[in-house]
């Protein structure tokens, strides 16, 4: 993960801050190099692109509340799209111009992992009208009971 274009301060400061050897540890190779070095999962290959179980979608790095299953609609663009995130406090957004185009990161707020991209003014009928493209391998889903 790009820490340095993440402007820390004391109130923005990830509330779980591991080693990177902690990180290595606790994620697969694979969600590693999503969640902490801003790689991207290949469209139509992540268990919850669609996904209709009703229920909570959590980070998979740190198990925080990301998303709800009510904000997730069908986008058809290869990867889960909310319309919202849970609350404006559980994300970070950031401006990302590593593929020389400007884009909006994602990222947990609670351990600044990264999530995916959003994007608005694609006319999707949403309440929002923005598009929260995110990683299946970032989520874990918690299904309703």
């Amino acid at each position: 993960m790009r820490n340095d274009d993440i402007s820390v301060t004391p109130e923005s400061a990830a509330a779980v801050q591991l080693s990177d050897a902690e990180w290595r540890e606790r994620l697969s190779p694979s969600e590693y190099r999503v969640l902490r070095e801003a790689g991207t999962e290949a469209p139509f290959t992540g268990e919850y692109t669609d996904t209709e179980t009703t229920g909570v979608y959590r980070c998979r790095a740190c198990s925080a509340e990301l998303f709800r299953s009510s904000e997730k609609f069908h986008s058809h663009c290869g990867w889960p799209s909310f319309f919202s995130p849970l609350a404006g406090d559980t994300i970070i957004e950031r401006t990302d111009t590593s593929l020389g185009t400007v884009r909006t990161e994602v990222l947990c707020a609670n351990c600044h992992s990264h999530l995916g991209h959003v994007f608005a003014g694609e006319g999707y009928d949403t309440p929002t009208d923005l598009r929260y493209c995110i990683n299946s391998i970032s989520l874990t889903l918690e299904p309703a009971e």
